[in-house]
This record gives structure tokens, C-alpha cells and sequence, in this order.
């Protein structure tokens, strides 16, 4: 089903020093966002960072204290949420459980007086794209927690706005049910070309999901990229350590004589650096460790995890706790010294004082 208005050339959505104030107390800090046609836009952050806020700002649910506001083009900074031509899908499903799937589909279409017929087809349309089809007749406490959180992204697919806007929709469901649900959202986008802004604490979701990734921390943006921007070159540690799971290692470092050392061991600058030294934050993904070739650290594992597949190696380096994921399997009771190579391109490097990424 693609969407049926034309989308104009103006970005979907553009949030401009955006600041909201309770009282006293600032949440949001000067926010500037500008987002395409099309696009995926995740939110994402720690419990209490502003995701939540900032979308109900762009919703209209909570008033901006200063700042704009443009969908497709339009400044709604002050308009109320029902002349935004956007549609919410919540954490709740808030479905009516007095009526059908198909009449809480279809049940904002009989509000706008929507022709019966024309109706009928839309939700008959949205219903097959959900896999939902053939349970229209059915009451929501008959479904399952996944069947209701397609009714109620049903119910805002069919409105076809600007703008959809997602709040932490699969919160409630459980690990597999999420998963299912991931897939489905990111089918969905790709065949209605939606503009979506979608909220979430799971970094994991937020890698899936997203065309491109906010990072939000204490109301201030952090960084915002692609997956694999905000994966490979974090903009500080607080992004280094919140996106990745595991977290991406860091421990303090001094480059020295072309070598970054960590205790007793020295690793080979990468390259770009030139003749820079002094104190750093070393960074690598655990992913970018390994086993074989020429070590560049020997270390005695204080844990080993298998999980199948792969296996997460915990050691100290420096008095610091990291972690290495290698492939296969080791011996969880063999915690002997291990030496692990460096992918020397993979380092990142942070100022200590700032915490930001330090560019070659």
C-alpha cells in the first residue's frame, strides 16, 4: 500500500532550537532536527533523557516553550494535535474493547464521516497488509498482545498523515513477540515509503529500525547519524557506551613514541593520528578483538560466557573491566592467559576532558 497524498519536497518534519521548560526546570535543550521524506527517524536514549517529551512536543501533546515546529513544510508549533495531519501508535494499545478490529481500524474514518464504502476498503486494505484480514470480527480481549499492537498501528495507517509518530509501541510485548514486531514495522515502512519518527530505549531496536539514529542524553543531542555512523564513529563515550551490545570498550590511555599504552601494554597508533600525544580514552567493540595473529595484549580472563554461537571473554585491562566476542566456543573453566589482537583500524579515540571523539 503505498500512501495516497502526494508528499511535498519539503523535509517531512524540522524541529528548530527547540526548548521546553517545566517551571524551572529546562528538559529540552536547544534541539535542531531536520528529517527527509521517507525517512525512519529513531529517538533514542536512556530513561529521562527527553524522547518522550520531544515527541509529544511534535505531536502537540505538550507545548513548546520556545522554538519551531514544521511538518511537510508547515509551521504547527502552535497548532493542536488534530490539525498536525499526524497519527500516534502508543506503549497501550487503547483499543475499544466494546468494538471489533475493524471497527477500531476504521473507527476515526466514521468520525470524519469518511463515505461507508470507502471505509471499508481502506480497512480491508490495511488489515491485509497487517495479516489481520481475518480477524476483523473479532473483539481485542479474543487477540494476542502482537495481534493488538497491528490493530493499533492499523488504526493510524489508515488516517495516511504526514507525520506517524511511534511511542515505545512494543514495550508491553515479550522478547520474540518484539522481534516479530520489528520486522513487521520495517516491512511495513519499506512498502509505504511512510515518514516515521519512532521512540525507544533499546539501542537494538533503534539499530534495526532507523534511517537515521538521535541520540539524546539529559534533554541534549548527542549525535545524530545512520546505524552504522552512530555504531562506528561515536560522536563522545556516552554514545560509545550506549550503543553496542556489549558496550564498546573504554579505558584511559597515554600515547607515547607512537603507541597508545594501557598499563604495560602498547598497541600501534592507527594511522591518521600523526605525531599526536598525551592522554586519551582508547576505544574498540568487543567484536574487535581477537584470537590469533600477533597479540597486541596477553590477559587472563576473569569470565567466560558462551552463548552458542559466540563467546564474550571479560578481563581487566588497566584495572578496567572490558570484554572481547569471539567466535565458537571456549572453556569456561579455563580462565589461563589469552593473547588478543588489536584491529587497529577499529580504534577510537576520545579526549578525556571533553569526552568527544578525537578525528584523525
Amino acid at each position: 500500500m503505498a500512501l495516497d497524498h502526494p508528499r511535498p519536497a519539503a523535509p517531512a518534519l524540522e524541529i528548530v532550537k527547540l526548548n521546553k521548560t517545566y517551571g524551572a526546570v529546562p528538559v529540552l535543550h536547544d534541539i535542531d532536527i531536520s528529517m527527509d521524506q521517507g525517512e525512519f527517524l529513531v529517538l533514542v536514549g536512556p530513561s529521562g533523557c527527553g524522547k518522550s517529551t520531544l515527541l509529544n512536543c511534535i505531536a502537540g501533546l505538550e507545548e513548546v516553550t520556545s522554538g519551531s515546529l514544521r511538518i511537510a513544510g508547515r509551521e504547527v508549533t502552535q497548532e493542536p494535535p488534530a490539525d498536525r495531519d499526524i497519527a500516534m501508535v502508543f506503549q497501550s494499545y487503547a483499543l475499544y474493547p466494546t468494538m471489533t478490529v475493524g471497527e477500531n481500524i476504521g473507527f476515526g474514518m466514521k468520525i470524519r464521516r469518511v463515505p461507508k464504502a470507502e471505509a471499508q476498503a481502506r480497512v480491508a486494505e490495511v488489515a491485509r497488509m497487517l495479516q489481520i484480514d481475518h480477524l476483523l470480527d473479532r473483539r481485542p480481549a479474543q487477540l494476542s498482545g502482537g495481534q493488538r499492537q497491528r490493530v493499533a498501528m492499523g488504526r493510524a495507517l489508515v488516517r495516511d498523515p504526514r507525520l506517524f509518530l511511534f511511542d515505545e509501541p512494543l514495550s508491553n510485548l515479550d522478547a520474540k513477540l518484539r522481534v516479530e514486531m520489528r520486522a513487521e514495522i520495517k516491512r511495513l515502512h519499506r512498502s509505504t515509503g511512510a515518514s516515521i519518527v519512532y521512540v525507544t530505549h533499546d539501542q537494538v531496536e533503534a539499530m534495526t529500525l532507523a534511517s537515521r539514529i538521535v541520540v539524546l542524553r539529559g534533554g541534549h543531542v548527542q549525535q545524530i547519524g545512520t546505524p552504522q555512523q552512530i555504531y562506528d564513529t561515536p560522536a563522545n563515550t556516552f554514545v560509545a557506551d550506549f550503543m553496542g551490545s556489549p558496550p564498546m570498550n573504554l579505558c584511559p590511555a597515554v600515547i607515547q613514541g607512537g603507541t597508545i599504552r594501557i598499563a604495560e601494554h602498547a598497541i600501534p597508533m592507527p594511522a591518521g593520528f600523526g605525531d599526536r600525544t598525551g592522554s586519551v580514552i582508547f576505544g574498540i567493540r568487543p567484536e574487535h578483538l581477537s584470537i590469533g595473529g600477533q597479540p597486541d595484549l596477553t590477559v587472563t580472563p576473569t569470565m567466560i560466557e558462551n552463548t552458542g554461537s559466540e563467546c564474550y571473554v571479560m578481563f581487566d585491562l588497566g584495572g578496567h573491566p572490558m570484554t572481547a566476542r569471539l567466535p565458537g566456543r571456549m572453556d569456561e573453566n579455563d580462565l589461563s592467559p589469552i593473547g588478543l589482537a588489536v584491529d587497529h583500524a577499529r580504534i577510537s579515540l576520545f579526549d578525556p576532558d571533553t569526552t568527544r571523539r578525537i578525528q584523525p
